[in-house]
């Protein structure tokens, strides 16, 4: 055996300490509930009559958030920011789509799943879409069932993600999408325990060292309320709300999903390298909350307000709480930080990275202000304490939410100086097309802040997918918003 020069050595020592020092990139996984509420889990409300324990149980180990906001009151438009890191309002997205509503995410943009899968990540998508697709077949079917076979382009596979197991929206919960195409029929009731086993199977092929972004986006608690038997009346939740009485069960089984998330990892040894975010993609349906105002699709918090738990092991402090504004948008520029990747500067123009609060060096908090949008085409900016609320219809509302939680009082009469400095930023923010550093970009849709006829009309040329729907397309999605069974 030949021996080794102490050139050699040294060298292989240095390759093997900067193995060992080199950090592995982390994993990231972004589960999405649908329509859970800020008041429903114990850990945000101990009145609660509900039963989350695994959300819970994830708040006690990770940093829980209690100022969390959607992009939007609705479904769609929140998946819209939520992969962009763009507020869904500068496309005109206010309302929800179909089954064969053309996607909203043109291929080019750059979304969290593509940067991601840049960087060596395997992506994957498994649940509920709601972006559009486009059918091969034009429209195959009906709005609730696409035959099996079927194909379309357009959906996950285009924007980023290598694996896409899911259905379009809860309206069609039945059909079964793999990839490209419809490959199975199911009840409602086995559309749930089907994504996470799913879930499951796609961490169970995990390795440790290459790295992964799962999305799971959930359609629990959303419409249709179909516990399956394993949980029909074995939560002993109540729902103090509405009084139903599968409700309980149903929110039980969707974080009993979350539980199985979290125990793939432990048994894949990848818990300690994974950073792991749990929220929800609007307000509770038709379940208003104290002290929150309304519930989802409102421009008021219990629209937009949201739990939002966030786990990473040796990184986020155990057990902390986090009272800064922050939003779901964020999740691009969070992980292009943690990753070293770089944002394009036409992607992810309202994405702000929530390293510094995850790591509990933000002082102040990251973001300058953030804005909100209500299913009717409500506009709002929140700075600080202060929340200033743009009506569809031109009336304008400024509360301070440190001082009025429930958004009782309109102290605009009093606080001129604030309500002018809040509508120069909004304004600032629609006319450069970003509310983020970087070059000025342009928005698919007119936006403006003095309603009236003249408010958020098509721009004139644009040919993006988001763009050609016409004001009659919009408004029906909007009126859809509204339609409980729809989105």
């Amino acid at each position: 055996m030949k021996r080794l020069l102490p050139a050699t050595l040294l060298a292989l020592s240095v390759v093997h300490h900067a193995a060992v020092a080199a950090p592995a990139k982390p994993n990231i996984i972004f589960v999405l509930f649908d329509d859970l509420g800020y008041g429903q889990p114990q850990s945000y409300n101990a009145k609660s009559a509900l039963r989350t324990p695994n959300l819970d149980k994830l708040a006690t180990q990770g940093m829980r958030f209690t100022d969390a906001h959607t992009a939007a009151a609705v479904c769609t438009p929140t998946r819209y920011g939520v992969l962009t890191g763009r507020y869904p309002s500068r496309i005109g997205q206010f309302g929800v789509l179909t089954t064969f509503s053309k996607p909203i995410i043109p291929p080019g943009r750059t979304t969290v799943a593509s940067l991601l899968e840049a960087k060596g990540y395997k992506t994957a998508c498994i649940g509920k879409w709601h972006l559009g697709m486009d059918w091969v077949d034009g429209k195959p079917g009906s709005e609730k069932e696409v035959p099996i076979g079927a194909k379309m382009t357009g959906g996950p596979n285009a924007l980023g993600f290598d694996y896409f197991y899911g259905f379009t929206h809860a309206r069609n919960i039945g059909t079964i999408v793999e990839q490209d195409h419809v490959v199975a029929h199911v009840e409602p009731v086995g559309n749930q325990p089907l994504m996470a086993k799913k879930v499951v199977e796609w961490l169970d092929q995990r390795k440790a060292g290459e790295p992964f972004f799962l999305y799971y986006p959930l359609g629990i608690p959303h419409e249709p309320i179909v516990p399956s038997a394993e949980f029909a009346g074995k939560s002993g939740a109540q729902d103090l709300v509405k009084k139903d009485p599968k409700y309980g069960d149903w929110l039980y089984e969707g974080d009993a999903f979350l539980g199985k998330v979290l125990e793939a990892l432990e048994r894949n040894h990848l818990a300690d390298n994974t950073l792991i975010i749990a929220t929800s993609d609007n307000g509770a349906e038709h379940r208003a909350y104290e002290p929150l105002r309304e519930s989802k699709r409102s421009i008021y918090e219990g629209g937009h307000r949201v739990p939002f738990i966030v786990r990473w092991p040796g990184k986020v402090k155990p057990g902390s709480v986090n009272d800064h504004t922050v939003c779901l948008n964020d999740l691009m520029a969070t992980a292009a930080e943690i990753t070293g990747a770089k944002i394009p500067d036409n992607a992810g123009e309202d994405s702000v990275s929530l390293l510094p609060e995850l790591l509990g060096t933000s002082k102040e908090g990251t973001r300058e202000a953030t804005v909100h949008q209500s299913a009717a085409g409500d506009l709002a900016i929140r700075q600080g304490p202060w929340k200033m609320i743009f009506h569809k219809g031109g009336q304008r509302e400024l509360f301070n939410l440190q001082n009025d939680l429930s958004e009782t009082k309109d102290v605009l009469a009093a606080n001129g100086e604030v309500a002018t400095k809040l509508a120069t930023l909004m304004q600032g923010y629609i006319a450069n097309g970003r509310s983020t550093a970087g070059s000025a970009q342009k928005n698919e849709f007119d936006l403006s802040i003095t309603g009236g006829e003249g408010k958020g009309k098509k721009k004139k040329g644009n040919k993006t997918a988001a763009g050609v729907k016409s004001p009659a397309e919009r408004a029906r999605e909007m009126a859809l918003a509204a339609d409980a069974s729809f989105d």
